[in-house]
């Protein structure tokens, strides 16, 4: 097994996106461009017999976003898209927008997860497939922790309906989506150390 040493940006960067040239222009543009593909992520929905919350390529990348990004801009990212879905932009799941409805504390957990695998990908969280595999079960905790009590509160479920509705479908799907993760993340870390 050959090991390229990696480059002096690659080893001082400590999310991805750190390893573009630094300016407010490149903020703004990561900031807009993860709140875009988080959008286009979120059209990819599935209904889920069963559940009012559909299985949707939003999570994924709100959490690849977060952990490309930083915590500061992965959180800003994913702010700018839920506000704009607030205001009326139909970009949440399904074409929908607004605040409320069963699947918002979802949004809402995202927000708070890009923050999370953020700041865990600053550490090296994305840095190997274990490490990465750590953070996407953390980021997805984190989305559960807030879009589970939500989906109880305004579908007016008890504690277990709610987790047999709202989390139990996804286990799977978000274990796919780790290992998508444990690939690409780690990879593109290598990529970058080979090309500097």
């Amino acid at each position: 097994m050959s090991t390229v040493a990696p480059t002096a940006a690659a080893s001082r960067a400590g999310v991805l996106a750190d390893l573009l040239p630094a300016s407010r222009a490149r903020d703004i543009a990561l900031v807009a461009g993860g709140a875009v593909l988080t959008g286009i992520a979120a059209q990819l929905s599935v209904p889920v017999p069963g559940s009012p919350v559909p299985v949707t390529g939003q999570t994924f990348a709100a959490l690849l976003v977060g952990t490309a990004l930083g915590a500061r801009r992965g959180f800003l990212s994913l702010a700018l898209y839920t506000v704009l879905g607030m205001a009326g932009l139909p970009w949440f799941s399904g074409g929908t927008s607004g605040a409320g409805g069963a699947s918002f504390g979802y949004v809402l957990g995202m927000l708070a997860a890009s923050a999370v695998v953020g700041a865990l990908a600053r550490r090296g969280g994305d840095r190997s497939v274990l490490r990465t595999a750590g953070t996407m079960v953390a980021g997805s905790a984190v989305v559960y922790a807030i879009g589970v009590p939500y989906l109880a509160l305004s579908a007016h479920l008890s504690a277990s309906a709610a987790i047999a509705a709202g989390l139990v479908p996804f286990l799977l799907g978000d274990a796919l989506k780790a290992l998508l993760a444990m690939g690409a993340l780690p990879g593109a870390w290598k990529l970058a150390g080979r090309r500097g």
